[in-house]
């Protein structure tokens, strides 16, 4: 991959950044308890719509601005400001808005493989971000981004809102705190309905408001091979990391935060397929992940088929479905949503509830006027470990090869609650008429980590997986 600093970044950018060249000391004042907060959405075409919706309701904050590449898109979003009679600039090139130096602020929902090259645009010209989960489309670049978020001073929020929740919260604390004891193992779930994406016979042409070049960004620009552009990107490796990236994000960052580590797992291996049925899909739709941790295996579970093969109503481990259970010596704890916790005794008896909600918004709002990292709720690093996470696990299935059940068993024997999940994980499948001796499991390398480093031991073609070949223009630098 090829190296680029500020000024190479001026050079090779279509259009160059001019706020760059402004000093960090004019950037790093403060916000005024009184003064607005200008801050631009960039990629509205699902998740982004809520975040102007929320920033919009804080006072004190102002969306000044929008950027998506599909002009329909752009446009039917600009036409509801109109509306309203409030003031907004639009953009279809996310480099032009970072030249506007009356903007403090971005909000990135954009697809995930340019999550991270936009962030570190925005905070090299002197903007505060908030970066959708995943906050990358590989390890490195998560990395990236703390640093640039660090040397530049600039408060970086990741959109995984459980961390804004009291209830979560309370719940988290509570098992730091040993109420439950020693934590035998976690498990995040996203078992979540799927349906095939459809398969073409022949290359399509991305929507004509599309600008297919900036959607493309920093990933090859290569022919629609899926009927849909929108949307379906997650489920191909170049744009995408299928299930645990886009919704298993949020279930692996409570897991995380639950055991309480705050590096990558010295082991990670992962198994699973696309199952049910054939389409353009690359990414597994059922998929299981271990990572051995010191202190506890963390396992994590992607289902995309419902618990019956005629129904929409998915499986479910302790009531949950899209959440984490955390197994301890002295009882369980089932995390089932964004605001709520149960705590059980060992029988199965509630022993304590949580509950509540907050703005996760508010809390990048409340972290631009004190200008401290550490009030942020859910701070780039916490975004980039989990995003991590998902990453290496996917990365162990992509090196993996084809194999029959018992060659999967006798891999994992030696750990009793991957054995587990793969005896449910087989179960699940015989309901949809899945035989693995017919259709074989990929069962992924095992891999060693070096935490500290971020880097694979012995392993040249993991390590290459950590980063990705960019398009000129569109280079995330490995050095900030």
């Amino acid at each position: 991959m090829s190296l680029i600093n500020r000024r190479q970044f001026l050079n090779s950018s279509a259009v160059a950044v001019s706020a760059l060249s402004v000093s960090r000391s004019v950037w790093a004042q403060p916000k005024g308890a009184n003064s607005d907060i200008r801050l631009a959405v960039v990629g509205f075409n699902g998740q982004g719509k809520s975040h102007i919706e929320g920033f919009r309701k804080i006072p004190g904050v102002r969306v000044v601005g929008l950027c998506d590449v599909d002009s329909a898109v752009l446009e039917k979003e600009a036409a509801k400001f109109k509306d309203r009679n409030e003031a907004v600039s639009t953009y279809s090139d996310v480099r032009k808005l970072l030249q506007n130096k009356d903007i403090d602020a971005i909000s990135i929902a954009t697809p995930n493989h340019t999550h991270a090259l936009i962030a570190i645009w925005a905070i090299q010209s002197g903007k505060d971000v908030y970066v959708e989960k995943p906050v990358s489309h590989n390890v490195s670049e998560g990395r990236r981004i703390v640093e640039a978020a660090r040397k530049h001073q600039r408060i970086v929020q990741t959109g995984t809102q459980s961390r804004s929740n009291p209830g979560v919260r309370e719940a988290i604390q509570f098992l730091h705190d040993g109420g439950l004891g020693k934590i035998k193992w976690v498990r995040g779930l996203c078992y979540k309905r799927r349906a095939s994406i459809g398969k073409i016979t022949a290359p399509q042409n991305p929507p004509s408001t599309v600008d297919y070049d900036l959607w493309c960004g920093p990933a090859p620009k290569e022919p629609l091979t899926r009927s849909r552009l929108h949307y379906d990107w997650h489920w191909v490796w170049p744009t995408g990391s299928g299930d645990l990236g886009n919704q298993g994000i949020h279930q692996m960052d409570i897991a995380r935060w639950a055991l309480g580590v705050n590096e990558l797992s010295p082991q990670v291996f992962s198994f699973g397929g696309r199952f049910g049925y054939v389409d353009d899909g690359t990414t597994p739709n059922t998929q299981i992940i271990y990572h051995n941790y010191a202190k506890a295996p963390l396992i994590f579970e992607v289902r995309g088929l419902p618990a019956k093969s005629n129904g929409d109503v998915m499986d479910n481990l302790r009531g949950a479905s899209i959440g984490v259970v955390i197994q301890c010596e002295n009882g369980s704890m089932v995390i089932p949503s964004y605001q709520s916790a149960t705590a059980f005794d060992p029988a199965g008896k509630v022993l304590k509830q949580f509950r509540g909600d907050a703005s996760h918004h508010g809390n990048f709002i409340q972290a631009i006027r004190s200008r401290k990292s550490s009030d942020l709720n859910a701070d780039i690093l916490e975004g980039h470990l989990s995003s991590a996470l998902c990453h290496t696990g996917n990365i162990s299935y992509r090196l993996g090869k084809l194999a029959k059940p018992e060659t999967v068993s006798n891999a994992i024997k030696k750990h009793p609650e991957a054995a587990e999940s793969f005896a449910s994980f087989t179960e699940h499948l015989k309901i949809h008429d899945v035989d693995l001796n017919k259709f074989p499991v990929q069962l992924g390398a095992v891999l060693k980590m070096d935490p500290k480093k971020e880097q694979f031991i012995n392993n040249s073609a993991a390590n290459e997986l950590l980063t990705r070949k960019y398009r000129d223009g569109f280079v995330v630098p490995n050095k900030v």
